[in-house]
């Protein structure tokens, strides 16, 4: 049984990586989903257990999506990247900075995907009236997609995964925050530093930005969903604080933004908000639950136990070495098996794993932060880069799949490591000082 459940998991997510013609994501995990069922390695339970797991992770997330999408019909996100482009002043580094902060900015509140799939084609674009080489612009754009999944650590909100684990173990919004921000701190800090470092040849010293990028000012499509954007940002981030107060699901939050963007839109002629609507990313609900179940089937066969012993061990050593290991391990899982079927193996291997205290919130967040930061290791590691990929692709820059991991292992290592040593040391503060 264990041969087949892993065969199933091994198809499904080659399915999900080629996606045949006419078969998406989606559609592909039902597919194994559907096949587990069959072979007995899954249940119609385990179908509701799963769903129970991930519904409010994905509404959220569509909900999050969509509020993105009208905001950048809207120019937001091009008028925020030609303040950017005229704030570098003409300085190379400088503005390599800054295009990862706005990253940085905008994965924390609009998630990862919503960075690496929305900004990314706004800053090649802009490269490209800059005129920069093909040189300089792969080292803008692999700054922007690296940044995008780094820095999607703050929020419960800042991606789909942070979400599942925070409902799995109960996390509440404040509380999620007060431990990840600062570590999103660390991790945005050491992942400009490691990025400046390894394109400081092909980052130009001086550029030409007065004349070549228009008036920001040009860039809004409409003023009213513009100005409300900012409004329904408000909303949002008040709102996940009410909802932490009442108990309630974040999606209801992410949900009520996204309604109020639309009823703004929907008076606009500028603002295709029916196109919006079916541009959302729907197949992330069959694809969420159609891969968790199929990872369920590798749950059955006893591969959460088999991690559960390992992180038993972990509990008993020191809060460092449970960070670290946890992590990498997270981290290497996602590089090789997707980001999303590892956050739910690694999340119920440490509920089964039984720590307390101080190492269990240690192997909880570090969880999250390998997942998050891991996926960079491949192109597989999370659908976002897959994405990503072949967006930049459809614009003329390729990049192999042998030159995507080289840069991205000497991206991500120094990075994750140095978050899951701020992680541990900021936990073991938090613990001293009674927080």
């Amino acid at each position: 049984m264990t041969f087949i459940a892993l065969a199933i998991f091994v198809a499904t997510l080659a399915l999900v990586i080629v996606q045949p013609r006419g078969l998406g994501i989606g559609w592909s995990a039902t597919a194994g989903a559907l096949v587990a069922l069959a072979a007995g390695v899954v249940s119609l339970d385990d179908v509701a257990t799963v769903w129970g797991i991930v519904w409010n992770a994905t509404l959220t997330f569509v909900a999050i999506i969509i509020i993105s999408l009208l905001l950048d019909e809207a120019g937001w996100f091009r008028w925020a990247a030609l303040h950017v482009g005229r704030a570098g002043a003409g300085r190379g580094r400088r503005l390599l900075v800054l295009v990862m902060l706005l990253g940085a900015l905008v994965a924390a509140v609009f998630a990862n995907d919503g960075a690496a799939l929305i900004l990314t084609p706004i800053v090649f674009e802009m490269l490209v009236a800059l005129g920069f080489s093909s040189g300089t612009t792969l080292a803008f754009v692999m700054a922007a997609g690296f940044i995008a999944d780094t820095a999607s650590l703050p929020l419960v909100i800042s991606n789909l995964t942070n979400i599942i684990v925070a409902d799995m173990f109960g996390l509440g919004v404040g509380r999620y925050a007060l431990v990840m921000v600062p570590v999103d701190l660390v991790a945005i800090g050491a992942s400009i530093a490691v990025v400046l470092w390894f394109f400081r040849r092909d980052v130009p010293a001086t550029y030409e930005a007065e004349h070549a990028l228009s008036d920001p000012r040009e860039a809004i499509a409409d003023r009213a969903v513009f100005m409300a954007g900012w409004w329904v940002l408000g909303v949002l981030l008040a709102g996940l604080v009410a909802a932490d107060w009442f108990g309630l699901p974040v999606c209801v939050i992410a949900i009520a933004a996204a309604v109020l963007l639309l009823a703004v839109a929907a008076r606009s002629p500028a603002i295709h908000h029916r196109r919006v609507l079916l541009q959302a990313p729907w197949q992330i609900v069959v694809f969420s639950l159609g891969m968790y179940i199929v990872v369920f089937g590798l749950v059955n066969t006893g591969l959460t136990d088999w991690l559960a012993q390992g992180l038993q061990y972990l509990a008993a050593t020191n809060v460092w070495l449970a960070s670290v290991a946890t992590g990498v391990l997270s981290a290497v899982l996602s590089a090789v098996m997707n980001n999303l079927p590892t956050v739910l193996v690694v999340a119920l291997a440490t509920q089964a794993a039984h720590a307390s205290g101080l190492m269990h919130e240690a192997m909880v967040y570090a969880n999250v932060v390998g997942v998050d930061l891991g996926p960079k290791l491949t192109p597989i590691g999370s659908l976002a880069t897959l994405l990503w990929l072949h967006v930049l692709e459809r614009r003329g820059l390729s990049i192999s799949w042998s030159q995507y991991c080289r840069i991205g292992f000497v991206l991500t290592v120094p990075v994750l490591l140095i978050s899951l040593s701020a992680l541990a040391g900021w936990l073991w503060l938090l613990r001293v000082l009674g927080g």
